[in-house]
């Protein structure tokens, strides 16, 4: 390769429709050549061709970082309405030389991978590291030189954090529902048009139970086909309305790539338009044996490979060229979420707001934080040295920080609100795209890495396990400068952050220790609980909208109405309060449910003591002057086994009776049934 090196830009297919055959696309010849490669390489990194083909992205070395040159958007150009195409990157390829890598290998330290193998075992390996020079940001050397010098920091104890003292940043904690909240709400919505979200989805469900990737499971059980990527992209087509297309790139991992492409292709991206989604798929990176940094090998003689961690996000934005082209359409904010937290769009308005506002650098969104609970706290940390940085420190490394220091010398404690000090961060972030750029220019997209080996003894040679190097999302404000505008807006828990981690056995453990279940019933029990208070919020009349808590397999969740708001209805408090005309005629009993998708207006009165499902879909939109639901209804009932999303709750919907009123097509309908 010279002095060029290769970093991996990944895409479903060249851009055409999904559903055609691979042997209906033409491929340019240098992409032929890249195809080839991957196809030489399949068996030992675990690409395949199948639904998707992958091309390698090009770059340059530089001095001490990699030079990414810059890498061509790729748009779907089909002319068929059904096209599914995601949006895909792709450079000039180049040959790899083998004999180039071996002389890479055996410069940096890796020589005894070789011994004992065989002629064909060299080969794959030597088509295994070059894969992995070129996906390394600098290569294989930079990673190496790294590693070390973490390896020897990490074994000599040296504390990242020596010499700093915490002090709780500046930011902005709002009020729901005030004024200044609904005007950051209209704001944050005006810079909508002017956003791209980012979703990182590397995780599968395993821990909960379910062999498929997270984003597919369904937020709520009664709607089991809105799974999270359903609502994610159904609420970024409602902020987008009819203006200008809001991107969407989601990061996947090796293990959740080809069921994303899946999925997507299955439900024609959800209704988002062709190119409008970008793929990046993670990479994985060598693990390392010992303290000199080499690397771990694999019964076959490959090199054994770990995942690197979720700041690769912000690495792939820069390799695939999506950061440089969302820039050149005029994207001035980038919103980063995660896969399962359901009911966060329903805060990012006004965290938007907040950002234009202040013309923030980096908001991080951030909950009043329990002492001890898993949630990194949000610190602005100065140095003796006068130097200062606002940034996330994990909840590990947290006590021991502020036991450091004499203000804090208690550890991670209360304060009077109950909470800590120090703002939990949740790893919903919003950057400005004009730093952002800027940045991953200076850096090559190249994040901060850590280390955290586990050592076999005290001579802090050897480990347990074999380590690697690590990235995070959250360390991005490492790399901004001393005058970049760092901060964040504290909203309240019940708004913006109920995730899915946990099943039913570990959830009711973190339920005992009095700590969020952070479980697939809680999640829902939460999100069906903020939509009563954004109704209520609105002016509506809501009969006990909490009940005692039922234990459900372990864990205690209470339940009032069962009211689902779908994306199409309203995303934020604004969004809700303009479809109710006049909330005084409103009314919603404690034991009823009630289920609205699309354009539906309450202009009149709507009286709800039962189960109503109201749907307004495909262009139609549903207008009620007068209506009243008296039924049987639903209800929670426990329950055991079944299909996976009734296991990993604990509780099913027993219908007893429901009122559907559903119109598809254009054309308005009224309901008068007075």
């Amino acid at each position: 390769l010279g002095d060029r090196t290769i970093v991996d830009g990944r895409m479903p297919r060249s851009c055409r429709d999904m559903s055609r055959p691979a042997s209906r696309t033409m491929l340019p010849r240098t992409m032929l050549l890249a195809t080839l490669l991957a196809l030489a390489v399949a068996p030992i990194s675990g690409w395949g061709i199948g639904n998707v083909v992958r091309f390698p992205a090009m770059a340059l070395k530089g001095l001490g970082h990699v030079a990414t040159t810059p890498v061509r958007m790729l748009r779907n150009r089909g002319k068929d309405k059904g096209d599914a195409a995601v949006c895909v990157a792709s450079a000039e390829p180049s040959d790899i030389k083998t004999s180039d890598i071996k002389t890479t290998l055996e410069a940096a330290g890796q020589g005894h991978l070789f011994a004992g193998l065989t002629a064909g075992q060299t080969e794959t390996l030597l088509k295994q590291a070059a894969v992995l020079d070129t996906q390394l940001p600098g290569g294989i050397q930079t990673y190496v030189e790294t590693a070390r010098t973490l390896l020897k920091d990490s074994a000599e104890g040296k504390n990242p954090f020596e010499g700093f003292s915490p002090e709780v940043p500046q930011g902005e904690k709002l009020v729901i529902g005030d004024a200044d909240f609904l005007a950051l709400e209209t704001l944050g919505k005006e810079a909508i048009s002017e956003a791209g979200f980012v979703l990182v989805a590397g995780g599968l469900g395993e821990r909960l139970g379910y062999s498929g990737i997270k984003i597919e499971l369904p937020l709520y059980i009664a709607e089991r086909e809105a799974s999270f990527l359903s609502l994610y992209v159904q609420h970024i087509l409602q902020l987008q309305g009819a203006g200008k297309q809001i991107p969407l790139a989601i990061m996947t991992s090796g293990d959740t790539h080809a069921q994303t492409v899946a999925l997507l292709a299955k439900h024609n991206n959800f209704g988002m338009a062709p190119g409008q989604i970008t793929i990046m798929q993670q990479n994985l990176v060598p693990a390392l044996k010992d303290s000199d940094a080499r690397f771990a090998a694999n019964a076959d003689g490959t090199i054994a490979t770990k995942p690197h961690g979720h700041g690769d996000v912000h690495t792939l934005l820069h390799q695939t060229g999506t950061a440089e082209a969302w820039q050149a359409q005029g994207v001035k904010w980038v919103v980063f979420f995660q896969d399962t937290n359901g009911i966060i769009f329903r805060a990012l308005p006004s965290v938007l707001g907040v950002s234009k506002r202040n013309d923030m650098d980096v908001n991080s969104v951030c909950v009043p934080r329990t002492p001890g609970e898993a949630v990194g706290g949000l610190c602005k940390l100065t140095h003796k040295d006068g130097r200062q940085v606002t940034v996330n420190v994990e909840y590990n490394q947290l006590d021991p920080l502020l036991r450091s220091t004499e203000q804090y010398a208690g550890g991670d404690v209360a304060d009077a609100s109950g909470h800590s000090p120090f703002p939990g961060n949740i790893n919903i972030l919003v950057f400005k795209m004009s730093s952002f750029s800027d940045v991953l220019k200076s850096t090559e997209g190249r994040m901060k890495e850590f280390v955290n080996p586990k050592y076999k003894d005290d001579t802090k040679t050897t480990f347990k396990s074999p380590t690697r190097l690590e990235c995070m999302m959250q360390d991005y404000p490492l790399l901004l400068p001393a005058s970049a505008k760092v901060g964040f807006t504290q909203l309240d828990r019940w708004l913006c952050f109920s995730p899915v981690k946990n099943n039913l056995v570990d959830a009711a453990l973190k339920a005992e220790k009095k700590m969020p279940a952070e479980c697939a019933g809680s999640a829902e029990s939460d999100a069906m609980a903020l939509n009563a208070r954004l109704l209520k919020m609105a002016g509506v009349s809501i009969e006990d909208t909490t009940s005692e808590p039922v234990s459900f397999s372990g864990v205690p969740l209470a339940f009032g109405p069962m009211i689902t708001l779908l994306p199409s209805f309203g995303t934020c408090l604004t969004d809700v309060k303009a479809r109710i005309a006049d909330p005084s005629k409103v009314s919603i009993s404690a034991g009823s449910a009630l289920t609205i998708e699309g354009d539906v207006t309450v202009r009149g009165s709507l009286n709800v003591n039962g189960a109503l499902v109201i749907r307004a879909t495909k262009g139609a939109k549903i207008i009620i002057d007068n209506l009243a639901v008296n039924n049987a209804g639903w209800k929670m009932v426990p329950a055991e086994g079944g299909d996976v999303n009734v296991a990993m709750r604990g509780y099913n919907i027993e219908k007893s009776d429901t009122r559907e009123i559903v119109f598809e097509g254009p054309g308005e309908h009224v309901i008068d049934e007075a």
